[in-house]
């Protein structure tokens, strides 16, 4: 598998929100709130829409990209809860939705459906597992965060040489999205716990020669 790392060279950009020159810029944005965000449960590949308030948080996700950003392409999970946020934020820039399966959450299998609490009566050492090594467990029926992490960062990669110069959108889910930003830093999915992706929170990275530049993580500002 490809590594990951982050910029090692010191040069800043010439204004904060300035890439540098051929660089692409991310909008990685997770999806708004469902029922089974507010009651967890693990979500996966099950199409759960959007609840009320995530329908709002991607309104106000939308105000906030089109106020700040100009981007070029919107990239979504397939799955509804995703594009639906997608289109809140594609809609004011006028610009289509495009979904990808790189971008899809990852397959929780046999979990997929089940509380926690359900499925540590069921995978008690997986589950632990889950929850304090989770770079170490294959999901029954379902994805590792290693597979996850290739076919993520494949899409990353191609999405950079297609938009050289260019700010792009994608949504996908808190799963993908703490996968995403650890290769990014060059870190392990060891430290998978250690990021917090909340619903509809806007991150900023930007792909450079196959190198990357974290600018923000996880800002809700605009939920507020």
């Amino acid at each position: 598998m490809q590594v990951f790392t982050p910029h090692s060279h010191t040069p800043t950009s010439p204004h904060p929100h300035t890439p540098f020159p051929g660089a692409t810029r991310f909008i990685l944005v997770r999806h708004g709130q469902t029922e089974w965000n507010r009651v967890e449960r693990f979500r996966g590949r099950a199409d759960v829409p959007l609840n009320d308030v995530g329908l709002a948080q991607a309104v106000a996700t939308g105000r906030r990209i089109a106020a700040e950003w100009q981007p070029m392409a919107v990239y979504t999970s397939p799955l509804s809860r995703a594009v639906v946020t997608a289109v809140a934020i594609a809609s004011p820039c006028d610009l289509s939705v495009t979904p990808l399966d790189g971008l899809a959450d990852i397959h929780y299998g046999d979990w997929q459906g089940l509380t926690p609490e359900e499925a540590a009566s069921r995978w008690p050492d997986l589950i632990h597992a889950w929850y304090t090594a989770p770079a170490t467990v294959q999901i029954p029926g379902g994805e590792s965060l290693a597979g996850l992490r290739e076919r993520a960062m494949a899409t990353i990669l191609e999405l950079a040489s297609r938009h050289a110069d260019q700010t792009i959108v994608l949504v996908s889910h808190t799963v993908v999205n703490r996968v995403i930003l650890l290769a990014i830093l060059g870190l392990g999915n060891d430290r998978f716990w250690r990021l917090r992706q909340d619903n509809c929170a806007i991150n900023v990275f930007e792909s450079e020669g196959g190198d990357f530049t974290l600018v923000s993580m996880n800002d809700t500002s605009h939920l507020r």
